[in-house]
């Protein structure tokens, strides 16, 4: 697995999905991508006036994106995003 550093983390945007009155789970297929993605991997923070700031995330929490955040890489067949931090802009809870 990738280890981000400094203040980036690593998520995996999730389908839109969209579910009709009777329950059934329908996937977009559309180009617009989601804002909502899984945090996989976070790094160790980064260093203000000599304190370290640690990261208020941890890996598995749903979190939504800065729109156009990141840089899609491919790894190990898996389309993964790198982010900064302050790319995040919530926590799904």
């Amino acid at each position: 697995m990738l280890k981000p550093l400094a203040d980036r983390v690593i998520v995996k945007k999730l389908e839109k999905e969209e579910t009709t009155k009777s329950g059934i789970i329908l996937t977009s297929k559309s180009e617009e991508k989601s804002q909502i993605a899984q945090v996989l991997k976070v790094g160790d923070g980064t260093k203000e006036d000599g304190k370290k700031i640690d990261m208020c995330i941890k890996e598995g929490d749903k979190v939504v994106l800065n729109e156009y955040a990141g840089t899609t890489v491919k790894y190990e067949g898996e389309e993964l995003v790198i982010v900064k931090y302050s790319d995040i802009l919530a926590v799904v809870e």
